[in-house]
């Protein structure tokens, strides 16, 4: 039970009074999880406003709610503040007793990425026998805790409760993913980041911020906040990206694969197989969070994950553990251990052909994707995309624009397309414009596209037509989530009826479907 001093405390942090004595037990901002004693947080979501839930928080038992507005029609201490998501995440920081200053916080932030990155540095950090947190899109892990995550970031209050136990735990490095909708929103906006790296910058998500500057401007918050006794990564091959270094007044770190200008570089990449091997030139020296500098050297990095895009996260990764004092040794070492992320350009079949699984979210994701795939050896490409639903006309467009870019590079003339309707429900249900925007783009070339309402359809018949040493690419984001696990299961369902499953196989298969979150 807070009382006495500490609801005064609470009250002048977040710029509201009130004259009568009362005590609380916590806070919620979800009426249903609401219990005797709570104040109630009345925020606004994207598409819930929490103001017009009060009746059901005071049923459960609320003695307060902070609002942006008096609610006349309540007789319950009211605290109104001009921003209730701020005061969230003043009270949540406040009640958790500021974790994040005791901890070494670093940050991702990338329109893509952001989540192969963040495991990466975790890798890193935790192979050299830091005690580390992990909080992400997949799962947010510190200790022997693993907790499936619902968000890229957490709300502010469970966000500051995970850095609490986290710091109970003695964990001294977290890694976790800032994404736009954290930033804009104030879920982070009591995170004291240490390290800040911002991988790449290309429009997205522009039905929820209103405009590409709106999405910039969000996406560039925690930058403008850190201090000079900080540090901020900048991949400057993407020039969006590089050009948000001046809003930041931390110490500046630039990384490039093709860019020669770069702080790191790199040279000797070979992705024959997929999987890179290059050279990292560390070509100035980098500051470190204690005062000191990395002096320039050059060594050798061979990573166990597919893809172009694990280039980029890797240095990121790499320039992490430098400036934390990591020898490149360790680094290699951590990386190499490293198996990738679920749905980011994943090996899930190596047999006769190949199967790769990756979440092709938006336009630059794809052009990441298929330039990995150009730069690999096989025969024929079998290309299975789940369109992308609720997401708008826009999006849609610049992905089927994405695909023509590469099609006839990569020797694309089929595409099975399909709108997952035998998986997917409301939230991600393909709209009529958003297929006529993708089919529209279609229609300008000579691809053939053959569209499935079912994606099990979609799925199976490809493999139908694969031959040795093909390539098939399970591409889409939540209409393609189910995709692996269908053509698996297909797989050595048809290799039983042909008499040439193996038990090696079974093995292989139930161990990555074991490990799968997504479609199950």
């Amino acid at each position: 039970m807070y009382k006495g001093n500490i609801i005064n405390e609470l009250l002048e942090i977040i710029d509201t009074h009130y004259s009568k004595p009362f005590n609380f037990k916590s806070i919620q901002y979800h009426s249903g999880k609401v219990k005797p004693g709570d104040i109630f947080v009345c925020i606004k979501g994207y598409r819930v406003d929490g103001h017009k839930y009060i009746s059901h928080a005071i049923e459960n038992g609320a003695v307060a709610i902070i609002v942006e507005e008096k609610q006349q029609q309540y007789d319950i201490p009211q605290f109104v503040v001009s921003n209730p998501r701020l005061a969230l995440a003043k009270i949540s920081d406040f009640i958790n007793q500021s974790p994040s200053k005791d901890l070494t916080m670093v940050g991702i932030t990338a329109s893509n990425g952001k989540t192969t990155t963040s495991f990466m540095v975790d890798s890193v950090l935790s192979h050299s026998e830091h005690n580390t947190g992990l909080i992400g899109t997949v799962v947010v892990k510190y200790a022997d805790q693993q907790i499936p995550a619902d968000l890229t970031t957490p709300e502010s209050l469970e966000l500051q409760t995970y850095l609490r136990k986290m710091k109970e735990k003695n964990v001294d490095y977290v890694t976790m993913e800032v994404s736009s909708a954290a930033q804009e929103l104030d879920r982070v906006a009591y995170v004291d980041y240490d390290i800040f790296a911002f991988n790449n910058l290309t429009p997205e998500h522009i039905d929820f911020h209103g405009s590409y500057e709106n999405y910039i401007y969000s996406k560039t918050k925690v930058l403008r906040k850190l201090c000079p006794s900080k540090i901020a990564i900048f991949n400057i091959d993407c020039q969006d990206t590089k050009k948000q270094i001046h809003q930041t007044k931390a110490k500046v770190i630039t990384s490039g694969v093709q860019s020669k200008d770069a702080m790191v570089t790199i040279h000797n990449l070979d992705l024959t197989t997929g999987k890179a091997s290059f050279t990292v030139n560390v070509n100035k020296p980098l500051p470190t969070l204690d005062g000191n500098y990395i002096q320039p050297t050059s060594f050798d990095i061979s990573l166990n994950v597919l893809g172009l895009h694990s280039v980029y996260n890797s240095l990121t990764a790499i320039i992490i553990g430098l400036i934390n004092n990591i020898t490149p040794k360790k680094i290699e070492e951590a990386l190499q251990k490293f198996k990738g992320v679920e749905r980011r350009f994943e090996l899930i079949y190596n047999e006769e052909f190949k199967i790769l699984d990756d979440h092709f979210a938006n336009s630059a994701n794809i052009d990441v994707t298929l330039k990995t795939l150009d730069y690999m050896k096989y025969n024929q490409l079998h290309l299975i995309y789940a369109i992308r639903g609720n997401r708008g006309v826009d999006v849609n467009r610049e992905s089927g624009e994405a695909i023509l870019k590469w099609a006839k590079k990569l020797s694309i003339d089929h595409i099975s397309v399909s709108l997952s309707k035998d998986y997917v429900g409301v939230k991600d249900k393909v709209s009529t414009s958003e297929l006529e925007a993708f089919s529209g783009i279609m229609e300008q070339s000579d691809i053939k596209v053959s569209y499935y309402n079912s994606l099990e359809d979609a799925v199976v018949e490809t493999l139908q037509t694969v031959k040795d040493d093909d390539v098939v690419l399970l591409a889409g984001a939540q209409g393609m989530d189910p995709g692996g696990k269908i053509a698996l299961e297909y797989l050595y369902t048809r290799k039983v009826a042909e008499g040439t499953a193996t038990k090696a196989l079974k093995e292989k298969i139930d161990a990555i479907l074991k490990e799968r979150v997504a479609g199950l």
